[in-house]
């Protein structure tokens, strides 16, 4: 009976060990408040420190890579001095080869590069029409506006004494027409200079997405320099010797299509001489 007793505590005791060694080693796994204060202050000391992030000497990285490979693609000089300053981790020198290549694949840019290369790689089954809608739109837009200026010029109320009359001469379904064909030689005006630009732009990889939206605004313009220049500016276009038009209307919708530029440049010039006038001007600018 004694030594029953003796050995029953010993028994009951050793649940309650297994128990509190439970605890310790759970214990043990927690983090205490401390390091977990510690852990942020470091990540929060981690973010305040100044200087060159991580994802921007990534993307000098790939843009000097991806410079690399356009030029050796096509057949560009590179300056040797890239090399040494590639195989070095300095952000200087990473920098500094940066520069030496973007005046290496000038006038390419390391944006147009990267722009070019995802629409070669867009798909290598579809066509250059699917891959570049830029050059699509601009066709199907040449399309509708040689329909036009067909449409148009088949009217008989379309001529080139209607053309002479102008907006001041003209009224009604003349007028219209009249306004319909100069917008359409205008059209084609500005839409041949833009599909040679897009072509020469992919030729030399410097098309880049926000010519999307420079392109379209081009051809707003380019049909209103050549209203302008066929309508308003027509009558100051003549031969002093014979006091007669030097361009037919057609020809002056056409250039003032292609040339916006041009005509925009024209009329800031009277601007600015016309400001001249009323404008003193200030002897401190240089």
């Amino acid at each position: 009976m004694t030594a029953s007793t003796a050995n029953s505590p010993t028994l009951q005791n050793t649940p309650k060990l297994a128990q509190t060694s439970t605890v310790k080693t759970t214990s043990a796994k927690k983090v205490t408040p401390k390091q977990a204060t510690s852990k942020t202050a470091n990540a929060i000391a981690k973010k305040d420190i100044p200087g060159i992030s991580q994802e921007v000497i990534y993307e000098l990285s790939d843009e000097v890579n991806n410079m690399l490979s356009f030029a050796v693609y096509n057949g560009l000089t590179v300056n040797t001095e890239v090399n040494p300053l590639i195989q070095n981790s300095n952000v200087d020198d990473l920098i500094n080869a940066h520069n030496l290549l973007c005046k290496n694949v000038a006038p390419a840019t390391p944006k147009s590069i990267v722009y070019t290369k995802k629409l070669y790689e867009k798909g290598t089954k579809k066509s250059i029409f699917n891959k570049l809608p830029l050059l699509r739109n601009l066709m199907i837009l040449a399309v509708l506006f040689l329909i036009a200026f067909i449409a148009t010029g088949q009217s008989s109320l379309v001529n080139n004494d209607s053309l002479k009359d102008g907006i001041m001469d003209s009224n009604g379904t003349s007028l219209v027409l009249n306004l319909f064909y100069l917008a359409s030689v205008a059209g084609l005006g500005v839409l041949f200079y833009l599909l040679k630009e897009v072509s020469t732009s992919l030729k030399k990889g410097t098309l880049v997405p926000e010519d999307y939206i420079a392109y379209m605004s081009q051809i707003l313009l380019g049909i209103m320099a050549g209203l302008i220049l066929s309508e308003i500016l027509a009558s100051y276009v003549v031969d002093p010797n014979t006091n007669a038009s030097m361009f037919n209307k057609s020809v002056l919708a056409l250039i003032g299509g292609f040339s916006s530029d041009a005509i925009f440049s024209i009329l800031q010039g009277v601007i600015n001489k016309v400001k001249s006038i009323f404008i003193a001007p200030n002897p401190n600018t240089p």
